[in-house]
């Protein structure tokens, strides 16, 4: 018997001042078997760091073809294109190719290594933005997820903070590209 997804009840309130995006999102996300917890939740902070009505999540790991996120237009059209962990360059060109915003959110002991192997290759993506999640971060998000969770996501001047129940998580997030 195949082992199903577990779902997961957010409710996001984002208070970006740099953007000046101010909304409530009520996320359902379905924890794919062999998705760690640390994945989830990055899932959710990248939704966060990017937070729009249009924004949504792709079917991820289910399905190679499209992002972790992604934000369309009323036509259908790709506006942002987002991924989590090491993906290759390949990928990225493809995804430079189909939308004009490619981030990546690397994390993990293999994100330094991947973006130093890839480095040279990415640069060349002048759509594509490269952030890295550092470990407190991941191991933070981790202690904190649930099934069911409330919380705040507060960005102001470049420094994220997620607010909830549980304390206050200073979001260690570095841009490489």
């Amino acid at each position: 018997m195949a082992l199903s997804a577990t779902i997961h009840k957010i409710d996001l309130q984002v208070s970006d001042i740099d953007r000046h995006y101010y909304a409530t999102h009520a996320l359902t996300l379905a924890r794919h078997p062999s998705e760690t917890e640390e994945r989830l939740m990055l899932r959710v902070l990248a939704f966060a760091l990017n937070a729009h009505e249009a924004l949504a999540f792709g079917k991820g790991l289910s399905d190679t073809d499209e992002p972790d996120l992604w934000r369309k237009d009323l036509t259908g059209a790709i506006e942002q294109w987002i991924e989590l962990g090491q993906p290759d360059e390949q990928r990225l060109r493809q995804a430079a190719g189909r939308s004009p915003d490619v981030r990546v959110y690397g994390y993990g002991r293999a994100a330094p290594i991947w973006w130093d192997k890839q480095a040279a290759a990415l640069q060349r993506i002048c759509q594509l933005q490269v952030y890295e999640v550092d470990a407190a971060t991941c191991s933070a998000l981790v202690a904190i997820a649930a099934r069911k969770l409330d919380l705040q996501c507060l960005i102001q001047d470049g420094v994220v903070q997620i607010l909830g129940d549980h304390g206050t998580i200073d979001v260690g997030l570095a841009r490489r590209q």
